[in-house]
């Protein structure tokens, strides 16, 4: 099998895992209209009980997925807003979309955000409010809580992001210095119907972590956040206030985020509608359809990118060496999210810098290839997806005199892969299931 036949697979596999993650077709399996009746997974709604249907939310994929619910309910959808990533747009009639900043939230979110709690907040008990929310909500849904300000919040973001922590502790510390992560939005809804479709873009799907959980009970509190920041060594970097409000809420002096058993929650009904594991077995399909075998190693890859990548290069060794776990030609899949300790000044993201480091393990080995991309269509903040190598990428990279290990220290893969051309660009997908890495042997 040449290596044109492998990139060229790769990519279909890719995008096949890309198609079933998309928002629109996650939603319509989900929502569905009976005549009178709206189904919401496996519950039934009369939608003569309501007065009004409202739409909002916030996410990567947020303005997709209420393109959906618009298409299934048309004209009983009285409005609505929803906050979304620059440029992850779709063709709305009924709901209007805000554009804002991600993963840093910026002043438009919070614009946005404060919108959307007066929209849940004015509605009644005789209201059906559909929340759509995706992977990247908690950055796109800002509303910061006093004494916090945005800026403050802006700042604690990056703190975390640069330090490696994972999705769960970033979310953990978000919502104890927001007004709506952590269950609030469903606290302002009430005693509204409330109806949240979620995208899972977190490994073990877990309501109260995607887009930090604003319509689900919050398992974390602010003791948690304040062993979070410890942990990275931040608790004296972060802004002064967020330490305060931090340490307000351990003392019992700020009321904690709502918990299970919340009058809150009463009429709440989250329906997770897709998941990286749909995008990982369609990947598998697609593979099996081009002659390989394929095995999905895992949807719960997290963890140091640099590290994982050299596992990941480590199992394809030994698909080459033994045949095992399988023979080739192999497709191994995997998915996730892991996380990048900034070094650097570099551009790039955590799958174009799994996707180096893999290139450093396999150099030189023949008929093999690692991609690995974010199936929302940008990894970090490129306008890349991800990339892909093979075993001759350090050969070629050396030949036009680019020091790979050069490249990694710094967290310059984007730049890195850009000369070799082996950047992967699908533009804004519209949705946000977490990463997908596949390793071919041919």
């Amino acid at each position: 099998m040449t290596e044109k036949n492998l990139r060229k697979h790769a990519l279909a596999i890719f995008q096949a895992a890309l198609k079933a993650a998309g928002p629109v077709e996650a939603v319509s399996r989900f929502l569905k209209l009976d005549g009178g009746t709206l189904l919401a997974g496996r519950r039934r709604y009369r939608l003569d009980a309501f007065e009004r249907v409202l739409v909002t939310g916030a996410g990567k994929a947020s303005a997709a997925m209420a393109q959906a619910v618009e298409r299934v309910l048309g004209r009983r959808v009285a409005g609505g807003l929803v906050n979304v990533k620059y440029g992850h747009l779709a063709r709305l009639k009924r709901v209007e979309i805000n554009e804002c900043g991600h993963p840093v939230p910026d002043e438009n979110g919070v614009r946005g955000a404060a919108r959307i709690a007066d929209l849940v907040r004015e509605a009644g008990p005789k209201d059906l409010v559909i929340a759509v929310m995706s992977g990247g909500g908690s950055a796109l849904m800002p509303s910061p809580a006093a004494p916090v300000t945005l800026e403050e919040k802006q700042a604690t973001t990056r703190l975390l992001l640069a330090c490696g922590a994972n999705i769960h502790e970033i979310n953990a510390v978000r919502k104890h210095i927001s007004g709506l992560k952590g269950g609030q939005l469903a606290r302002l809804a009430a005693p509204a119907t409330l109806i949240a479709l979620i995208l899972s873009d977190v490994i073990g799907d877990n309501l109260d972590v995607i887009a930090s959980g604003a319509t689900a009970p919050d398992a974390s509190t602010f003791a948690d956040a304040r062993a979070i920041l410890e942990k990275y060594a931040i608790l004296e970097r972060v802004p002064a206030p967020v330490r305060e409000r931090i340490e307000a809420g351990v003392r019992g002096e700020i009321p904690e985020t709502p918990k299970t058993g919340d009058p809150a929650f009463e009429r709440v009904h989250n329906v997770i509608v897709g998941s990286n594991r749909l995008a990982v077995d369609a990947a598998g399909r697609k593979a099996r359809e081009l002659g390989y075998r394929a095995l999905v190693l895992s949807t719960f890859i997290e963890g140091e990118t640099r590290d994982v990548a050299g596992v990941h290069a480590a199992i394809l060794k030994e698909v080459r060496a033994s045949s095992r776990p399988l023979k080739a030609p192999a497709c191994i899949i995997s998915g996730g999210e892991t996380t990048v300790t900034i070094r650097g000044q570099g551009l790039g993201g955590r799958n174009q810098e799994f996707a180096l480091a893999a290139a450093l393990d396999i150099a030189g080995m023949r008929d093999v290839l690692v991609l690995s991309g974010g199936t929302d269509g940008t990894d970090g903040p490129t306008d890349a997806a991800g990339a892909l190598a093979t075993g001759a990428t350090i050969g070629r990279a050396e030949e036009l005199g680019l020091d790979a290990r050069a490249y990694l220290a710094r967290n310059d893969s984007y730049r890195f892969f850009d000369a070799l051309g082996d950047l992967i660009k699908t533009g804004p997908t519209n949705t946000n299931v977490m990463d997908v890495r596949l390793l071919l042997a041919g």
